[in-house]
């Protein structure tokens, strides 16, 4: 213990050092001032700069794409105005490190042996859970599987599995990553699980409104397994990330593929409001399921 205290100590020691060195001193002393504000500030500044820097690149690529903010989304509108958005996650992360003095392993993304396996148990781990889910529906007659449409999953499949890894560890670094560790210096830990959940679903308004608030509830539980997640892995979020990463491919990919299609035989409060998984009594039991498993975990 006296050992990891000592090395933490330098560790703060070396990016005071940097800080000192690469930073004008008054936006160093600006930096450190900002280590006192309280946690939820924190994030409320960290939400806000990624925002503002977000923002104008929206509206420019918004002309182009005749998108209008709070106007619902269109399928190919919203790829190419979440790529910028993703792409400003290093800088903010940079900035964060600066800011409080840490390293990328306090937020749970450090490169070890075995991170692939954590990601590829993850995956597989989601998939395996919507596999049940959708097992489950077909078997009761509440849909139907589009086999003529396989050839078309094969091909929309590697692109998006590439995309939802990316798109999912850049949120997993976020959320379970920086939110959660940052919470938990001045809260219980579960109580800071439930704050970023609660933010996690609360940000997905941006997209869409109308659909996304049934599956309000069902996002905050979502967060909650995934923290739970970054827990199993002893701090790691690279089993959050596959996880994360396994739910995003395989909706994504049997929509795109439009492998399956509702026979309207199920309540819309058990498959989904609007035939979002996240929005019904199925998809709950599915995030219940596997936070057991997680939480129990070997």
């Amino acid at each position: 213990m006296l050992l990891i205290r000592v090395e933490n100590s330098f560790a703060v020691a070396q990016y005071t050092h940097i800080r000192e060195v690469f930073l004008p001193s008054p936006l160093s002393h600006w930096l450190i001032t900002l280590q006192d504000i309280p946690s939820q500030s924190k994030i409320a500044l960290f939400l806000l700069i990624w925002l503002i820097l977000w923002l104008p690149i929206a509206l420019l690529l918004g002309k182009r794409l005749n998108w209008k903010p709070f106007e619902p989304l269109e399928a190919e509108q919203k790829i190419p105005l979440l790529v910028p958005l993703y792409l400003l996650v290093p800088f903010l992360g940079w900035l964060t490190l600066v800011v409080e003095g840490t390293s990328l392993s306090d937020y749970g993304l450090s490169w070890q042996g075995n991170t692939l396996i954590s990601l590829g148990i993850g995956i597989l781990l989601g998939l395996g859970g919507l596999g049940v889910v959708f097992a489950v529906e077909g078997g009761l007659g509440w849909l139907k599987w589009e086999s003529e449409n396989l050839k078309q999953l094969g091909k929309v499949a590697l692109p998006i599995l590439g995309l939802a890894i990316w798109i999912s560890l850049n949120e997993e670094f976020v959320f379970r990553g920086i939110f959660q560790t940052i919470l938990e210096k001045d809260y219980d830990p579960w109580l800071s699980a439930i704050i970023v959940s609660s933010i996690f679903a609360l940000v997905h308004l941006l997209w869409e409104r109308q659909t996304t608030i049934p599956q309000l509830p069902g996002l905050c539980l979502m967060g909650m397994v995934l923290v739970v997640a970054r827990w199993t892995d002893g701090g790691s979020i690279w089993l959050a990330g596959g996880l994360h990463a396994g739910w995003v491919w395989g909706l994504a990919s049997l929509d795109a593929a439009q492998m399956i299609s509702y026979t309207e035989k199920g309540k819309d409060w058990i498959i989904g409001i609007y035939q979002q998984p996240l929005a019904g009594i199925m998809g709950i039991f599915c995030l219940l399921g596997t936070g057991s498993l997680l939480w129990f975990w070997p």
